[in-house]
């Protein structure tokens, strides 16, 4: 499958519970050797995307797999691998055994299930009984099963939920690797910060209406312009009369510190130095994902 292929189609996916509407037209794409960060707070609508995806739950709109839809697809596992929460097996169950059972409903080998153990990390864990499991080892263990029919399309939903730094770290660099190799990578969170390292396309989910959907440099650019330069000098109001003279705007935030917009930091590094204004301090903060999100979805942060 080439690099940029559409594996994953959704269109106008909508779900209501009476007069309630939880999802709106959803429409969105996955593509081959690209991660897709489907970001939104809590109770936007992504979990119920993901099941309607999946033929999990009942609504409107239809999803074509590899131009199908899944119910079509004789062993669905060989197409779509999806890590949905927990592992869903007996506490006292250990850990190879319990992939195993799951492997026999996709037709996968035991030598499939030692490869995928040992490709997430958990070789010298497979005597484990699943009660016995860290967050993040039951996390590996949900993503194994995924693998079992070395499908082209991942679906995680909040897989970084409770993790600890180190497993975050791991998760990232292992779903990065998996798009490396070709496949589509599904990752929803509310974790902004997080699709920030991990992402190239972002789906912006807002009360269950996709409010953005764009590589993420392009919804970047979208919150401004230009970075936020911070700087500390002691002649303050000379350095904003030449930054509006090119164009730019300070914003005094207290003591000789200000915030300048509309200039990036060489410019204004450059302009102090020209006009002989001392400069103490000088730092540039790049928009943020959150930034965004804060920018076109506020309201689903006020408490009602």
């Amino acid at each position: 499958m080439p690099q940029g292929g559409v594996l994953v189609e959704a269109q106008g996916l909508r779900r209501a519970f009476g007069d309630r509407t939880v999802l709106d037209d959803v429409s969105l794409t996955l593509r081959a050797g690209e991660v897709t960060g489907f970001v939104g707070a809590n109770g936007a609508g992504k979990t119920t995307t993901i099941r309607l995806m999946l033929d999990l739950a009942h609504g409107e709109g239809h999803t074509l797999f590899l131009g199908r839809p899944l119910r079509s697809w004789r062993s669905p596992g060989k197409v779509v691998g999806a890590v949905l929460g927990g592992v869903a097996g007996h506490p006292k169950h250990r850990v190879r055994s319990h992939v195993r059972m799951v492997a026999a409903g996709c037709d996968a080998s035991d030598r499939r299930v030692d490869e995928v153990l040992e490709q997430v990390g958990l070789a010298q864990a497979t005597r484990l009984r699943l009660s016995q499991l860290s967050l993040g080892m039951a996390q590996r263990v949900g993503i194994a099963q995924a693998l079992l029919g070395d499908p082209p399309v991942l679906i995680l939903d909040e897989p970084a939920n409770g993790l600890d730094p180190h497993a975050i770290r791991w998760l990232r660099d292992f779903l990065r690797a998996q798009a490396g190799e070709g496949r589509a990578v599904m990752v929803s969170s509310h974790l902004l910060g997080e699709m920030e390292q991990l992402a190239d396309r972002v789906v912006v989910l807002s009360r269950g209406r996709v409010v953005a959907s764009s590589p993420l440099a392009e919804l970047l650019s979208r919150v401004g312009s230009q970075a936020t330069v911070t700087v500390q000098t002691p002649n303050l109001p000379q350095l904003a009369e030449l930054v509006r003279e090119k164009g730019g705007e300070l914003t005094p935030v207290g003591g000789p510190r200000a915030h300048i917009t509309g200039l990036d930091r060489i410019s204004v590094a450059t302009l102090a130095a020209e006009g002989g204004v001392p400069l103490h301090w000088l730092s540039e903060e790049m928009p943020s994902l959150e930034d965004f999100y804060l920018s076109i979805a506020e309201e689903e942060f006020k408490i009602s």
